[in-house]
């Protein structure tokens, strides 16, 4: 058997249901071989698009997602989102050709050192020097992807050996395992921290989504009335109807969520990773009290030193430690103002007919166009604040936000992705107009492989988050302007809708109807990213309210 149909057998042994890449001369053999696999190849338009495919496949299904580049510059083009999976702890395995061995070793056309330039922004990264090695390359590729916490790994495949003979070797099983229960002992000492806390706050991150902790979250606020603060990349974890609900923290040190930290004496961290809101902005003085719950060990950092750690199932854990409290926590924040002030904002522009659109309208109007179970990918920009802040979640993983690498130009091939994954939901891509040029060629992707996604532009012709922190540090902006094409016409020189929306009540039913569009629908809307300082200004006064 030739090394290029091992190679696929054992991604067929994984149970790999896409590849997401671009083909190339040192990937010959290994597309080939692919012609008589059940895989499915989706050839994208930039080897970006398919790493950022395979990274929201991965973040969505838990299973690792599989992009192909060729050597060179194929496979530098994977680097944004291969680190982007990587710091979300997304599981990916990102797979390129490279050049026969035969020349590795001088100076040679397209070669450059490939794992050495993917070990910094993965979990593991090597190269296959034999055939008979590829099951036990990829079967630790995939295991080290999806192991606690997930993360990037990477595959150089030199083109001399995977054509050659590899005999009769066959993939590897994969082996059972399950996460252990924090020691007893260790969880009764949690609970007396509980016990003595007044003000005890939760804040739950992307590990509690990965560990499908929902559940066991809701069970513990049956008994303890603790209010929960959720990161970017963890709505939807519990309901956002949930009455202990507070909302979305992880903009900067003035988020509003902070006055509930700032009250707070002992915060419960449960799935939380710094990357996703660095303590230094909820913890400045390191006086909370920390109780840290998740599957690894913490980062070491002055601000982030848990009195306990209770280490393995993040939802046992969780309930174990609800369980070994005496008897009912309230927190005294029983009056939140916090999520008071977000709710009055969304209301106050429900039926907003400013134009350009409000921010807050936009969200408003999508969240209603959408059921709760369908799928927004935020692109990294202005309006990642806006989705994050209030966009309302009922459901984990209906709002994918990359919030670790935060690479713009996610939002378009993320939604392939997500709608090739699930396609019985609705996706929508929610993007700025520079993060959507940035992958805007997905979108014949999208077309070809019939993933009927809407893609909504927030149109302000520059890069509007860079204008805002210029204006406030600055008082004046540098550089950030641009001119965008005909959006509605550059849709539809793809085959693809093409809506621009001209007044604020045109956009509900617009949106409506390109959810049930058996296309993909591409809308320009143009947005007001003045209320950004009206944000800020509003989330000031209820941290004033709080100290009153």
């Amino acid at each position: 058997m030739k090394a290029s149909k091992l190679f696929v057998q054992c991604l067929e042994n994984e149970e790999v249901e896409y590849i997401f890449g671009i083909p190339g001369e040192e990937n010959l053999e290994l597309m080939d071989a692919l012609l008589d696999s059940d895989i499915n190849f989706i050839t994208t338009r930039h080897e970006q698009g398919a790493a950022f495919m395979a990274d929201v496949y991965g973040r969505l299904t838990g299973k690792p997602g599989v992009c192909l580049s060729t050597l060179g510059p194929g496979a530098t083009n994977l680097v944004t989102g291969v680190a982007d999976a990587n710091m979300d702890n997304a599981p990916l395995v990102a797979i390129a050709g490279q050049a026969a061995t035969t020349r590795m070793h001088k100076e040679s056309h397209q070669v450059v050192d490939l794992v050495s330039m993917f070990k910094p922004i993965t979990k593991y990264a090597t190269q296959v020097l034999e055939p008979e090695t590829i099951p036990e390359v990829i079967r630790k590729a995939f295991k080290l992807a999806q192991a606690e916490k997930p993360g990037a790994t990477f595959i150089d495949l030199p083109e001399n050996i995977i054509e050659m003979e590899a005999g009769e070797i066959r993939p590897l099983a994969d082996s059972a395992n399950r996460l252990t229960f924090a020691d007893r002992s260790l969880i009764k000492q949690a609970a007396k921290l509980v016990e003595k806390s007044v003000n005890p706050l939760i804040l739950v991150g992307n590990g509690a989504v990965r560990a499908h902790a929902g559940k066991h979250i809701l069970k513990f606020l049956e008994r303890h009335k603790i209010p929960v603060v959720n990161t970017f990349m963890a709505k939807g974890v519990i309901p956002f109807y949930n009455e202990m609900a507070i909302g979305t923290a992880g903009l900067q040190k003035g988020d509003y969520e902070n006055g509930g930290f700032k009250n707070a004496d002992l915060v419960i961290c449960v799935g939380f990773d710094m990357v996703e809101y660095h303590p230094h902005l909820w913890n400045p003085n390191s006086k909370l009290t920390i109780i840290h719950i998740d599957t690894k060990k913490s980062e070491v950092d002055n601000r982030y030193i848990p009195s306990v750690e209770l280490i393995g199932n993040i939802g046992k854990n969780l309930e174990a430690l609800g369980e070994a409290i005496a008897s009912p926590i309230i927190s005294s924040q029983s009056k939140f103002h916090l999520r008071e002030a977000m709710i009055d904002e969304m209301n106050r522009c429900r039926k907003s007919d400013a134009w350009p659109m409000l921010p807050q309208k936009i969200v408003w109007d999508l969240r209603t166009a959408m059921d709760s179970s369908d799928i927004a990918i935020s692109d990294v920009g202005a309006h990642k604040m806006w989705m994050a802040r209030m966009f309302r979640c009922d459901e984990p993983n209906t709002c994918i936000i990359s919030n670790g690498f935060a690479g713009m130009g996610i939002a378009v091939p993320g939604a392939v992705a997500a709608k090739l994954a699930f396609p019985e939901k609705a996706v929508v891509a929610v993007t700025g107009d520079a993060g959507f040029m940035m992958n805007s060629q997905e979108i014949e992707t999208a077309l070809r492989v019939k993933a009927p996604i809407v893609i909504l532009i927030w149109n302000d012709s520059q890069y509007g988050l860079i204008e805002w922190k210029q204006q406030r540090r600055y008082g004046r902006s540098a550089y950030v302007d641009f001119k965008n094409p005909d959006f509605v016409e550059y849709a539809k020189s793809f085959g693809a809708e093409g809506i621009r929306i001209k007044a604020a009540k045109d956009l509900q039913p617009t949106l409506r109807n390109a959810l049930k569009t058996p296309t993909v629908t591409v809308i320009d809307c143009p947005v007001d990213y003045s209320e950004n300082d009206r944000l800020t200004a509003l989330m000031g006064n209820v941290l004033s309210e709080v100290d009153d």
